[in-house]
């Protein structure tokens, strides 16, 4: 074990020596480089971290009570304390005397606080995570600590076991029994959520709170609502009348496993086996900077906050309230406070178009917005059809004919049929004898399409051009870089996707030189998820992406944005170089099974991330289109 660290010597004084790595400049020397400018939610941590130092270190507990509601004031504050303080205005905050005030000064104006440093110097890291099992606070570790010696995670699950806490002060076997039910807590918690998994809580989320009184709408915020590809906590935005009331019913949801915060406006929950959920509430008629606020990114959001400044306003969720000549926000008869009911009078207000969430990640949006260039991303709608779907000819459940019928009934005008090659064993992949038999199963639906179609009785919601089941297969890239189908018979197929299975752990090079061998076949015509990841599962092939994208662009192969919450791939920014270089993709659902036919909605919010248009996607195209682009592959290698 780690030789423990004596935290009951006291520590220097707090207002003695200034960080050492923060030296005055000489008069008239420019800074090398700005010190990057902390959000007050940046600001907060280092507080709320510096009072449970402070105490597992031993000190008075009115020390960690002071640095605790610094950090409260900090949170709350409506203005960026940092940039206030490194502009000479800072605000006043509530329960902040001169020492705190100084070393907020010292954090604002340098990032760092020598102070707090020193502190994590003195007490092990380590307890710092000890101190986040749920119910087990500073006084708690501090003795476990002393006591018993535990420097880590594992040391206090190993102590509780053995049954070695009960004998401390104020501690008893249920309080070991916590102890584990929280560390067992935190170890679901890390685990982030796939975009399926965190849909299922949103919408049992929503039905249990609609219809709460006073609630007017409630919808999902946070990295949900921009379709980031695994999701921590989620984020509630609520529009009510009765805020506490809404609060109070959130808390007492029974899929709520803690309750983390109850207050008037706000709340925060663990559920069950799943995230942390925060629900925020706003009045009526308010909801469009608490939208913009909750749903963009850290770095989109401190974009706007300078956008706001540089026009005279200070921006926070709560809307925008007017700065005065030097800087600070006015307060009293002289205040104003503007707030808006939509997103897009947000954006307008600053001179912008409405930027669509899943771009707002300051990813070159604002500059494309200012400009007018953002794209015009695609949407589910236009999707006329899916290029990769498989039966129970293979590795799917449901037979060829269920999974036509049920593309039909979503309005497309085809799926192609993808079932595995024979070089995929562990699929029941489908041998040349195999894929003729399935090609007469083809026909015959087709043909009974055609009759229904000409019968004047189609199904409702039937798409224009009629329905047509293509003919395709998922071709096993071998370790050797040939294919399982010789040219012939891969000729005869309507669509052929591609995909690498085997031999994952060969070398960049000859990894590489397999997918560009099926990228450059004239036969081959999609890619299928190109990375070969699945999601906090197993790690993506190491290939040569600007080899590949580029030779992709040249043929005119088309590269699968894989819309299963498992794999989405090619991931957002690999799709937007992709494009940068040319090339066009496919959104495919990859189904297995029927209900898998709404993977394609996570495949349109990676492309939307990547910026994609309806243009630049295949299988937004006519069934005709598709297969004209298809059969001109041969001319273009």
């Amino acid at each position: 074990m780690t030789s423990k660290k004596n935290l009951a010597n006291p520590d220097p004084s707090e207002e003695a020596t200034a960080n050492p790595a923060v030296q005055p400049l000489a008069d008239g020397a420019p800074p090398a480089s700005e010190p990057p400018l902390l959000s007050n939610d940046e600001l907060a941590r280092v507080f709320y971290e510096i009072g449970d130092l402070v105490e597992l270190k031993g000190e008075l507990v009115f020390k960690a009570v002071a640095y605790r509601r610094a950090a409260d004031a900090i949170a709350h504050c409506p203005v960026e304390v940092a940039r206030a303080y490194r502009e000479g205005h800072p605000p006043k905050l509530a329960g902040v005397g001169a020492a705190i005030d100084k070393k907020i000064a010292e954090l604002a104006a340098t990032g760092r606080l020598g102070f707090h440093e020193r502190l994590r110097e003195e007490v092990p890291p380590s307890l710092l995570e000890i101190l986040a099992i749920p119910g087990v606070g500073p006084r708690t570790v501090k003795e476990l600590h002393d006591a018993l010696g535990v420097l880590t995670l594992d040391d206090v699950e190993a102590a509780a076991r053995a049954g070695r806490i009960r004998g401390l002060k104020g501690m008893t076997p249920r309080t070991e029994e916590r102890i584990l039910e929280g560390i067992e807590a935190m170890s679901r918690r890390i685990r982030r959520l796939l975009l399926g998994e965190a849909e299922a809580h949103v919408e049992r989320l929503l039905a249990a709170l609609n219809g709460t009184p006073g609630l007017r709408s409630l919808q999902a915020a946070g990295s949900f609502r921009r379709r980031r590809e695994t999701i921590g906590d989620l984020d509630l935005l609520a529009e009510t009348d009765d805020p506490a009331g809404l609060v109070r019913t959130f808390a007492a949801l029974p899929e709520a496993e803690r309750v983390i915060a109850a207050g008037t406006a706000k709340g925060s929950i663990e559920l069950r086996g799943g995230p942390q959920v925060d629900l925020m509430t706003f009045p009526p008629g308010e909801g469009g900077t608490y939208m913009v606020h909750f749903t963009g990114s850290k770095e989109h959001n401190v974009r706007l906050r300078g956008m706001a400044r540089d026009r005279g306003w200070s921006l926070s969720e709560k809307g925008f309230l007017r700065l005065g000549p030097d800087g600070e926000p006015l307060t009293g008869p002289q205040g104003e406070l503007r707030t808006f009911a939509g997103e897009g009078e947000v954006y307008a207000f600053l001179g912008l178009p409405f930027v669509p969430p899943e771009l707002r990640e300051d990813r070159g949006e604002i500059e494309a917005a200012l400009e007018g260039g953002l794209p015009d991303l695609i949407e589910p709608a236009d999707l006329q059809g899916d290029a990769h779907a498989h039966s129970d000819w293979s590795d799917g459940v449901h037979t060829p004919a269920r999974m036509a019928e049920a593309a039909r009934a979503r309005g497309y005008a085809y799926l192609v049929l993808s079932d595995h090659s024979f070089g995929l064993g562990i699929a029941r992949g489908l041998t040349p004898e195999r894929v003729l038999a399935q090609r007469a199963v083809v026909a015959e639906l087709n043909e009974r399409f055609e009759r229904e179609e000409g019968a004047g009785s189609p199904p409702d919601g039937l798409h224009p051009d009629g329905f047509r089941l293509l003919h395709g297969c998922e071709l096993e890239i071998r370790s050797d870089g040939t294919f399982d189908f010789d040219d012939d018979l891969l000729a005869s197929f309507d669509v052929v996707v591609a995909s690498l299975h085997q031999g994952r752990r060969q070398p960049r090079e000859q990894l590489t030189a397999r997918v560009l061998s099926a990228i450059r076949s004239p036969h081959v015509d999609i890619l299928a998820h190109p990375s070969g990841r699945l999601i906090g599962e197993r790690p993506e092939l190491d290939l040569d992406w600007e080899s590949i994208f580029a030779e992709a662009a040249g043929t005119g192969t088309l590269l699968e944005i894989n819309g299963s919450d498992h794999r989405l791939d090619l991931d957002d920014v690999r799709a937007r170089r992709a494009r940068e270089l040319g090339c066009r993709f496919t959104i495919d659902s990859d189904a297995h099974r029927v209900e898998e036919l709404d993977n394609v909605r996570w495949g349109v919010s990676v492309a939307r991330r990547a910026w994609l248009s309806a243009a630049d996607v295949a299988t937004t195209w006519s069934r005709g289109e598709l297969l004209a682009w298809v059969a001109g592959k041969a001319a273009r290698v």
